[in-house]
């Protein structure tokens, strides 16, 4: 091979890698996303014997569960939303397509994990707004972009609904990772604004997030919406934590080099 054609060989090379970033066998297709097809096809939907009809947090037993199938932070009002709903758990392979996605910045990514997305939304739902959960501007300095953004605007065709920017984060929080349910309530507590020029009254607000953890990060932005006059806010996520499995509540590996965290 001459020279002349060695140099596009390897500007293919370094663009397109020649192993899937999840599994690690060579990729046999030309893609923007360096994964290949079956790694995209590998998360499956998240699946709990139990859980609140509301948060959808999942438990080992029916036992923290009220009658009516709430779990008692929804019946005393604290979670803030209407519904919450999530695609797949957050781990084994949708946890590294995740981590790809935000961390390694392979923003392709954001299409088809939002068709993933899309298959939780129940088909009688339908949204007035799409708001992506806001990072601080420090922390979307260092990434370079919002991963919620990106899935909210993948979402909105799919979704028929417009993406609205609706929600500001008006103070930079620590790391949620390790905290208790009250101590992340209390870190978020106060660090959101609405954005000025955007009405919420009366409608159906879709808060879009990758991962959610506990709610409260949600809680607080849909407590805010409400305030605002929205008449329901719903919570959706690629991936939720299993909270039945303490591990990963507190993962180092969720923790980014700027100090960003699993959220919600």
């Amino acid at each position: 091979m001459t020279a002349a054609k060695k140099f596009p060989a390897a500007l293919l090379k370094l663009v397109f890698p020649d192993d899937c970033r999840v599994c690690g066998k060579p990729l046999s297709e030309v893609s923007r996303i360096p994964v290949c097809s079956p790694c995209l096809a590998t998360p499956k939907p998240f699946i709990a014997e139990h859980f609140c009809i509301s948060c959808g947090t999942p438990y080992l037993s029916d036992s923290p569960l009220l009658p009516d199938g709430r779990c008692r932070i929804c019946r005393d009002g604290l979670a803030g939303f209407d519904a919450a709903f999530a695609y797949g758990e957050y781990d084994g392979p949708l946890r590294k397509l995740i981590h790809l996605f935000k961390y390694g910045r392979v923003k392709p990514l954001a299409k088809p994990l939002a068709r993933l997305m899309a298959q939780a939304v129940p088909r009688e739902h339908r949204f007035d707004l799409i708001v992506p959960m806001p990072l601080h501007w420090t922390r979307r300095w260092d990434r370079g972009f919002n991963q919620a953004e990106l899935l909210a605007k993948a979402l909105a065709k799919r979704l028929d609904a417009p993406v609205s920017q609706a929600i500001r984060r008006k103070r930079r929080t620590a790391p949620q990772a390790g905290l208790t349910n009250s101590e992340r309530r209390a870190n978020v507590s106060g660090a959101f604004a609405l954005s000025t020029g955007i009405s919420v009254k009366d409608r159906h607000v879709l808060l879009v997030d990758d991962v959610m953890t506990t709610g409260a990060t949600a809680a607080a932005c849909a407590a805010l919406l409400k305030r605002a006059g929205a008449k329901r806010v719903s919570v959706l996520a690629l991936a939720r934590v299993d909270r039945r499995k303490s591990s990963v509540m507190s993962s180092p590996s969720d923790v980014s080099s700027t100090g960003s965290s699993v959220n919600a």
